[in-house]
């Protein structure tokens, strides 16, 4: 079991090391592999849930977190998790992101238990 676990995680770094192409950004010069394309994406909904909070306090005129904005948090939690276990293999990364997954996840149960109760009565 321990040998296709092994196995599976090399296939999964591998993938995410696949190179697309290389390019230049204000001078820079950016190797861009799958793995950051991951990482890209996981940032955009990581940082974009803020975006969405900011749009639904506007419209209810007091501060509010929809529901859109817990399950962008635990996207954008997975992606980027995944992008440092192996992409990067970051032990930094990966506590930095574990942490807000697992409070987005209790909130997320939450707002859920709540909306259901609501519902009962």
């Amino acid at each position: 079991m321990v040998e296709n676990s092994s196995h599976l995680c090399d296939s999964i770094t591998a993938f995410y090391n696949i190179e697309i192409r290389d390019i230049a950004f204000f001078g820079f010069v950016w190797n861009i592999k799958v793995g950051k394309l991951i990482g890209f994406l996981g940032t955009f909904l990581f940082a974009g849930r803020w975006i969405v909070q900011l749009g639904a306090s506007k419209i209810s005129g007091k501060p509010v977190l929809p529901l859109l904005f817990w399950y962008m948090s635990i996207s954008g939690s997975l992606l980027l998790l995944s992008y440092f276990i192996f992409g990067q293999n970051d032990s930094v990364g990966i506590i930095n992101n574990l942490f807000p997954m697992f409070i987005a996840f209790y909130n997320l149960y939450l707002e859920l238990k709540h909306r259901a109760e609501a519902r009962r009565h």
